[in-house]
């Protein structure tokens, strides 16, 4: 195959953390510290690493950028990679959801992360890329 005729798209994957608790659904997201977005609120997630699983990539990515290594399981919401969602280029991106009940854990920006934080679900920023998407389909299949 000739890469001019099958142009390859760069692979992320993108974890949406849902806690459930008494008073409602809340977020885990991170402010970016990097462009594209630098200073924006996002969904944890990141590039796959040569062979490394969509499902595993999200995790990690988790785990680097909020502190949250979660060994719950992880559904899939769907995998996401219109033209235009991501301004360095074609971007596929495997989307995960987790739901985890109780308190909220404590997280901590880190790697390309300046800060990590749980939003209301109801009450979230304007998110990069096309994250609101993800979130809404996410929340729509934890119904």
């Amino acid at each position: 195959m000739d890469d001019e005729v099958y142009p390859k798209p760069a692979m992320s994957g993108d974890a949406v953390v849902v806690r459930r608790s008494a008073s409602g659904r809340d977020v885990l997201l991170i402010r970016r510290g990097r462009e594209p977005f630098a200073g924006a609120w996002a969904l944890p997630g990141g590039f796959i690493e040569p062979f490394e699983r969509p499902e595993d990539a999200a995790r990690r990515e988790l785990a680097e950028e909020t502190g949250l290594a979660l060994s719950e399981p992880f559904a899939l919401v769907g995998v996401y990679g219109g033209p235009g969602r991501d301004p360095r280029g074609w971007t596929v991106s495997a989307a995960y959801v987790v739901a985890i009940d109780g308190d909220a854990p404590a997280v901590l920006g880190g790697d390309d992360a300046e800060e990590a934080r749980w939003f209301p679900a109801r009450e979230l920023p304007q998110l990069a890329f096309d994250h609101d998407e993800i979130v809404a389909d996410a929340l729509a299949l934890l119904g």
